[in-house]
């Protein structure tokens, strides 16, 4: 099984494999790897993504802290610790995901036939798994497409993250996918015993070859069988692709996550929250109690008695006047206020989206108005388009793949343009006067590409067709009916019928 690995080791460059395998075989090469990247920044960063947009923050861990008599922090447990979460982060990774993926993309090509038979490829399911892919591709940068048969024999495409995929690269832009190794989670049984077992996959040019990570050391999977190891199974036999079933799926071309670029700013709002609500908690912090002459032992007697009974004793000892005076901290809101706003619009602004609630938006705007919100998505969007177009070749190719095995043509050479419908606010009533005016200077067919209403514009172009043909089907019949009421092809009238009534000589 391992020497299927060689094949993808001996492709990468020169420089890694010079200091790795002059002293390590290639099983102890991809240990090596694996441990080094298993805890990487790059995929801790990956993981702090995901985690973020299911709502698991770094203020959750959080601990109230004071300085102590050494002057460092020490930890403090009876003060109040609110841990809210205000979680703009996921609001923008949904955003950007929905505004380039939340509608069906269309397909044009001159093909008709190679047209339909894409369509039924990716269908509805396709569609929500590159909408996840996109989701992925900004948590973590990079998702991975995986194109397989299913039991039934149907071919289909499966979503790996971008934290369970070690690539192993030709060249330096990142294009050409040498190999891979898939490291992920499986929940089993030690005897009778709960526990997580670490998978592995490496992915080459002979197949899948599986095994489990015992500690840093790979052994055998010894209970996947043999149709799990392979590409394709035909026949009972195991068959392999010309290439490695891997896609990448990036959010930009250097394959930076979302969460870098906003962790702190997410982090801040989640900060300010909590710290209002605790400040607002806090009465003995807030009021500041002078004591003099205090009838007690210590301070915590005199916390318990005012918290229990609401009252405490003072000692009046001859000229010694005993009382209690207050300091008071007034909590101002209005200045976390201020701090929130401008932490969420930097958030937004760093993220590249856009502000729903903005005042450009109120009363009726125009369409300059609602493109001048929309411009940082837009040029995130063209981005992230450009990386998800290059994916499409290469998806396209193993569905090339999938068509010629299975006998319905050779599509290599056609051309086929996918184009994405972005989700934008618009002005229906600006554009669609737009599109009216434009009759008549350009082709029907740009001017429907452009109508608000329309998804599929090579779907609306046919039934404008129908339509056409059916009102001249109806024009013909009704000029040679000979029973038709058509000016100059009037029935006789009835003797004696004039203007409806009956007259008599």
């Amino acid at each position: 099984m391992l020497n299927g690995i060689e094949n993808a080791l001996n492709r990468i460059s020169n420089f890694m494999l010079f200091g790795f395998k002059a002293k390590m075989n290639n099983k102890e090469f991809l240990e090596q790897e694996i441990m080094r990247w298993k805890g990487s920044p790059e995929r801790i960063m990956q993981i702090k993504g995901q985690l973020y947009y299911q709502n698991e923050h770094d203020i959750l861990t959080r601990k109230r802290t004071m300085i102590g008599e050494d002057g460092k922090l020490q930890v403090v447990e009876n003060l109040p610790n609110n841990r809210l979460i205000d979680n703009q982060y996921a609001k923008m990774v949904n955003q950007k995901a929905n505004y380039l993926l939340g509608q069906p993309f269309a397909i044009d090509g001159k093909n008709e036939l190679y047209t339909e038979l894409l369509k039924q490829v990716f269908n509805k399911r396709f569609m929500k798994t590159l909408k996840n892919g996109g989701k992925a591709a900004l948590n973590h940068g990079i998702s991975w497409l995986f194109p397989y048969y299913t039991k039934d024999g149907e071919f289909s495409f499966r979503l790996f993250p971008g934290y369970e995929i070690l690539p192993i690269w030709e060249d330096s832009e990142h294009t050409i996918l040498a190999g891979a190794i898939r490291l992920y989670l499986v929940a089993g049984y030690d005897g009778i015993k709960p526990t997580i077992i670490e998978k592995v996959e490496v992915f080459d040019m002979q197949g899948i070859h599986c095994y489990i990570l015992d500690g840093n050391v790979l052994i055998p999977d010894l209970t996947v069988e043999e149709q799990d190891c392979a590409y394709v199974m035909n026949n009972g036999k195991p068959l392999n692709w010309a290439k490695i079933p891997l896609i990448p799926l990036k959010y930009n071309e250097q394959e930076i996550p979302l969460i870098k670029k906003v962790k702190s700013l997410q982090d801040g709002i989640n900060v300010m929250l909590s710290d209002f609500e605790n400040n607002m908690q806090e009465d003995a912090r807030n009021t500041i109690l002078v004591l003099k002459n205090y009838d007690g032992t210590n301070l915590g007697e005199f916390r318990k008695n005012l918290a229990t009974y609401g009252a405490v004793k003072v000692r009046f000892d001859g000229e010694t006047k005993g009382g209690v005076e207050t300091l008071e901290i007034t909590v101002n809101a209005e200045n976390y206020k201020v701090i929130l706003e401008i932490f969420k619009k930097a958030l937004i602004e760093n993220a590249m989206g856009y502000d729903a609630k903005d005042d450009r938006l109120s009363g009726n705007p125009n369409q300059m108005n609602i493109q001048s919100m929309y411009s940082d998505i837009d040029l995130d969007a063209n981005e992230m388009e450009t990386e998800f177009q290059a994916a499409f070749e290469e998806i396209l190719w193993f569905v090339n793949a999938h068509l010629a095995n299975t006998g319905r043509g050779n599509f290599e050479n056609e051309e086929v343009t996918i184009i994405f419908n972005r989700d934008i606010l618009i002005n229906e009533s600006e554009a669609i006067a737009n599109c009216a005016a434009s009759v008549g200077i350009i082709s029907d067919e740009t001017i429907i590409g452009m109508h608000p209403w329309i998804d599929d514009p090579q779907q609306e172009l046919e039934r404008l067709e129908k339509q056409r043909e059916k009102e001249k089907e109806e024009m013909l019949e009704q000029q040679y009916n000979p029973f038709g009421q058509q000016p100059g092809n009037q029935p006789p009238k009835k003797e004696g019928d004039s203007n409806g009534e009956n007259q008599k000589d």
